[in-house]
């Protein structure tokens, strides 16, 4: 049965063969507002970064100007002068003088192109670092809330559809605007009537322009919430790729994926058919206009006593073709506008969006901690009237191990979350060493708390790298005495390369013990005060399991520990155990005194030991 869900302007799903259409983030809808001068001012400050590039682009466009107002006022001039009265020595300099106006034009074409592109380039390049850098200081909840596809679209997808606006629009749109100040000025010192007869269909076409505007620009956004889509999917099926094999769920992978891409083709077409509209209609606008020249032209010119002549009329028609040209350019930038809209709204979206957990304006460092915690009735909720946990209340001392157990969707992440400050609670206080960590940085926070997670990542790089990301610092003896305390150094020394072995993205071409046991061998170097082991040792088999154990007595010695666990082997020597239910704690204290209380704790225990049987 295959799911059917609508698209966001409100229409059936569009895709053949009765293909399914894509799932909507909240975060890829349409965002309906009208053109915002505001908006594109905002965007345009990111070229006035650049000084220097854009006086030197405008230089090289004086040039271009100066070429394009005078090169068919001399034409005209020749034809009416040296060519009419058969001056030959005048032909000549007006001649050689044109030449030169002609190399004028393809020397300042030449910078100014090469100019402009290196200006666009630049200010792609500082857009996509500011909003990279910015994504980066977001919160967690950003990154859960939305796949991570979607994100990396508007990094490279939408930025990149600047491209055109910046290298070609920005300065273009100047030259041709005094281009086409410079040919009315000119046409109209040559002769009025012509003139003002000739432009009376620009007003025409001003009126039939601006009816596609909105269509054309609500086209494009859909454009690129599609891309978004089928980049979204494809990075998640790329991830999931040994899930869909193993489910032989490729035949079904392929028809959602064909989905997808004919609704990005499909939406394409339909914003590229209604762009492509203002050439041809600048175009026809150009040719009425000329048959309007010439043929008022050659009324004048054969009407008794006028002052137009032939060489008058070829220069206004050089005129005429050099006005329609930036008539046409500035369509163009108009319609780059509209796209760069669409793509801009989305940037700006995220730039705008502030992280869920931010540092106070007074905010200090923490010192170095000894690695005291106090949770104070903390609660908190993912979502408003939705309570994840509620009134937690437990002090660890200094060094003590706590172990948090409990049922899945308990609470105990959430915990380890809030601790970690990756959320803010929405009640309560949580202090280290009697501070509230909401009135330190949280950098500084971070760097004196260790994490170790059941899904380790791996980055692409070697192994050496992964285990120093921890502390970059850190020399290779370091590294090579972290991953001996946690027994990852007989693995490593087994590969082809040994620490210089090369991993692969996401560690892929590791088992997943020895990603757990890379992750340990980072949070040692990192030599936090406070340590988090996350469900660690979940996907560890017994005899490495045994051998981490052993390790964990180093890592655990002496700092404050919260170990997130179902396997009684690991939290049984801690020095309290936390049971949550629901969000709630309901039971505290060591192993022993648990397992005579017969509650929650022993419920559990007895459920892994017939398990295990």
């Amino acid at each position: 049965m295959k799911a059917t869900i609508a698209t966001s302007d409100g229409t059936a799903p569009h895709t053949e063969a009765g293909l399914r259409a894509p799932f909507i983030y909240k975060d890829d809808e349409a965002l309906e507002k009208k053109f915002q001068l505001g908006q594109m001012k905002r965007l345009f400050r990111y070229v006035t970064n650049y000084p220097k590039l854009i006086v030197l682009a405008l230089i090289a466009t004086l040039g271009n100007l100066v070429a394009t107002l005078f090169g068919p006022y001399m034409v005209g001039k020749v034809i009416d002068t040296a060519i009419s009265q058969g001056d030959m020595h005048r032909l000549v300099m007006d001649s050689v003088f044109l030449l030169a106006l002609y190399l004028l034009n393809f020397v300042a074409s030449h910078y100014r192109i090469y100019l402009t592109n290196l200006l666009g380039q630049r200010v792609i390049q500082g857009l996509r670092a500011e909003l990279f850098s910015h994504v980066q200081r977001l919160s967690l909840g950003f990154f859960e809330s939305r796949p991570a596809g979607s994100v990396l679209v508007r990094i490279m997808n939408d930025v990149n559809s600047l491209q055109d606006l910046f290298t070609n629009g920005v300065i273009n749109s100047i030259t041709n605007v005094f281009t086409l100040i410079g040919i009315v000025v000119i046409m109209l010192s040559l002769n009025a009537r012509l003139a003002l007869v000739t432009m009376i269909i620009v007003p025409i076409m001003f009126l039939l322009s601006t009816r596609l505007t909105v269509t054309i620009r609500r086209a494009w956004q859909q454009v690129r919430i599609r891309l978004s889509r089928l980049n979204a999917h494809l990075a998640e099926a790329i991830q999931g790729m040994r899930v869909t094999e193993a489910y032989t769920r490729q035949d079904e992978n392929q028809e959602f994926f064909q989905g997808m891409n004919f609704d990005y083709m499909r939406y394409f077409l339909r914003a590229q058919r209604r762009s492509i509209l203002f050439g041809p209609l600048v175009d026809f606008t150009s040719a009425v206009g000329s048959a309007v020249l010439f043929l008022y032209g050659v009324h004048l010119l054969r009407t008794p006593g006028t002052t137009v002549t032939v060489g008058l009329l070829v220069a206004f028609a050089n005129y005429l073709g050099n006005f329609w040209q930036p008539i046409s350019q500035l369509g163009q930038l108009y319609n780059q506008l509209l796209v760069a809209m669409a793509s801009s709204e989305r940037i700006f979206q995220y730039l705008d969006t502030e992280p869920t957990v931010k540092d106070e304006p007074q905010a200090g460092r923490l010192p170095d901690i000894n690695g005291s915690v106090e949770f104070l009735d903390v609660t908190f909720e993912y979502e408003p009237g939705r309570k994840a946990i509620e009134d937690i209340d437990f002090h660890a001392k200094p060094g003590q191990t706590i172990a948090l157990v409990g049922h899945t969707g308990a609470g105990k992440s959430t915990v380890m979350n809030l601790l970690a400050r990756f959320y803010d609670p929405t009640g309560g206080r949580i202090l280290i060493d009697g501070t509230d960590i909401k009135t330190i940085t949280s950098n500084s926070l971070r760097s004196q708390v260790g994490i170790v997670l059941q899904d380790t990542f791996i980055f692409s790089g070697t192994i050496m790298d992964n285990i120093r990301y921890g502390n970059p610092q850190a020399s290779d003896e370091d590294v090579v005495a972290a991953a001996t305390a946690v027994y990852a150094d007989e693995f490593i020394r087994g590969l082809e390369d040994g620490y210089d072995t090369e991993v692969r993205e996401r560690g892929s071409r590791l088992s997943m013990g020895q990603r757990q046991l890379l992750s340990f061998a980072r949070a040692i170097l990192a030599d936090p005060r406070i340590l988090i082991l996350d469900e660690a040792t979940a996907s560890i088999d017994t005899y490495t399991e045994h051998l981490i154990q052993k390790g964990l007595q180093v890592l655990l010695s002496g700092r404050t520990a919260f170990v997130v666990a179902h396997r009684l082997s690991t939290i049984r020597e801690a020095d309290q155990i936390l049971v949550f239910d629901q969000g709630h704690i309901v039971e505290r204290g060591t192993h022993t005194e648990l397992m005579r209380q017969r509650g929650h704790y022993f419920s559990l225990v007895e459920a892994q030991y017939q398990f295990l049987a």
